[in-house]
């Protein structure tokens, strides 16, 4: 989620919705972001640092923080999407080859902090994929190579007990004409297609919906599964948020207080 300073409003509105979230950290380039982490997945919280050093793009050379500036200079909200993988330049490859991106692999490192303190390194490997009618948005995968750095349980309490995401929702005028390129993205079939749009069951766990009502394109909401609904409604009436029941097992948060994209938290059994 992109926002114009990690150090604004929006980690301290993402702890009042019962999120754990992690220390600052800086890319090489000059992006910084704070996680918020789960089991297998995390929210990315971004933006761009005082004297950043963003390299332009170039030919088969996707600019990360190209991407993220041109983003915040228009709005807040969700930016970027990204799967797990394991051999970011085999996905480069894939991606060149189905003709969704054609990108070198892009490696980089950081310095982390374990839960203890200690200083440790992390470092990724990551493959883009674009849409000319989705310029709002960007897909990438990303290759942990040092995950043990990474991942830990510890980051991963949450106080509203959410456990991983369980849905993007990304909104495109034509839904039909990126549903191949979003089958090859996440490597799986093409989906059926309605007039409402479509929705990508991923290998693992969790979805992608495509859909075509909405105000804008690119992303525009995500949904992350809890065990209690009714703790998170405690949790956001104390933070003083309005959150609505639009139906059984959700609970969703407006746009309008979280930063341009909309939050929903499901019940496990509706996640499953």
């Amino acid at each position: 989620m992109s926002s114009p300073s990690t150090t604004s409003t929006r980690p301290a509105r993402s702890t009042r919705m019962g999120f754990q979230v992690g220390a600052r950290n800086r890319h090489p380039w000059g992006t910084e972001n704070r996680l918020v982490q789960f089991g297998s997945s995390f929210l990315e919280l971004i933006s761009v640092g005082d004297g950043a050093e963003i390299e332009p793009h170039r030919p088969r050379h996707f600019s990360f923080g190209v991407f993220v500036h041109g983003y915040l200079a228009e709005r807040e909200g969700l930016a970027m999407f990204v799967l797990d993988s394991r051999d970011a330049k085999a996905d480069a490859l894939r991606f060149a080859r189905t003709g969704i991106g054609d990108y070198e692999a892009f490696f980089f490192e950081r310095r982390g902090r374990r839960p203890s303190g200690e200083d440790v390194r992390v470092a990724f490997s990551l493959a883009f994929a674009t849409h000319p009618s989705l310029p709002e948005a960007t897909f990438f995968v990303c290759e942990q190579h040092e995950p043990e750095n990474f991942w830990n349980p510890d980051f991963q309490q949450h106080s509203n007990g959410a456990t991983h995401v369980a849905d993007v929702t990304c909104a495109a005028p034509e839904p039909d004409a990126i549903s191949g390129f979003l089958a090859d993205f996440a490597g799986v079939p093409v989906p059926d297609v309605t007039d409402a749009g479509f929705m990508i069951e991923l290998r693992n766990t969790g979805t992608i919906s495509v859909t075509k009502d909405a105000p804008h394109r690119g992303f525009t909401h995500f949904a992350v599964a809890v065990p209690d609904l009714g703790r998170v409604s405690q949790i956001l009436t104390q933070a003083g948020l309005s959150f609505a029941t639009p139906v059984a097992n959700r609970i969703t948060v407006d746009p309008d207080q979280t930063f341009g994209v909309g939050i929903e938290f499901v019940s496990h059994e509706s996640a499953a």
